[in-house]
């Protein structure tokens, strides 16, 4: 797979949590009308803590390869699509995060930290993040498999996005990418049916 180069990873950055944010804020206002279930992943209290901010202390410390973001960002898709009743919103969004990278650091890359590293840079405990890890595998039916196709499709979109982002249109280019994120933006994957799964032990 191609990887972006990493001077594209800050504004890569940026965007995805400019993103995440709109959808957060979007279904934080749904799940005051909708009752939306709870899960390991959904906090007591909103985390002091920016998605942004936190999205780079994980770029800052995780060392991963720029590729684990693209793959991040399509199991997230993924994770929304087979858990409807779990939205992304303010209360998740960060353990979703640092869960996400860390699967794709796994599955991407020849050497990664382990996860009590993990649970330090995401500020929870070894023992939730395991629990976090385990839970998030099931709820993607351990569909960790992406074809270069996938991952070349999540990259163009994301990097035309970010060209064509102005600052006097940057609000509603956001807007309208968090719709469609809602709505499951995936695109219609051409997936294998085998499933790399090797390095996902603890």
């Amino acid at each position: 797979m191609a990887e972006l180069e990493s001077p594209m990873m800050p504004k890569l950055i940026t965007f995805l949590s400019s993103l995440l944010e709109r959808v957060a804020e979007s279904n934080d206002e749904t799940q005051q009308e909708q009752q939306q279930k709870i899960s390991v992943f959904h906090g007591l209290t909103r985390p002091n803590i920016s998605i942004q901010s936190y999205l780079e202390r994980i770029f800052k410390y995780a060392n991963c390869s720029p590729s684990c973001f693209i793959v991040a960002y399509v199991y997230l898709d993924r994770f929304t699509q087979t858990q409807p009743s779990l939205p992304i919103n303010s209360f998740n969004v960060h353990r979703l995060l640092i869960t996400s990278v860390m699967v794709a650091a796994k599955f991407m890359d020849d050497v990664y930290y382990n996860n009590a590293y993990y649970a330090k840079v995401g500020g929870i405990t070894k023992a939730e993040m395991n629990f976090l890890e385990l839970d998030f595998l099931f709820g993607l039916g351990f569909n960790l498999n992406v074809t270069p196709i996938t991952f070349q499709a999540y990259s163009v979109h994301l990097q035309r996005e970010m060209f064509h982002m102005q600052p006097l249109h940057f609000a509603d280019s956001t807007i309208n990418l968090a719709k469609s994120l809602k709505a499951h933006l995936c695109f219609n994957e051409d997936e294998s049916s085998h499933q790399k799964q090797k390095k996902l032990a603890v």
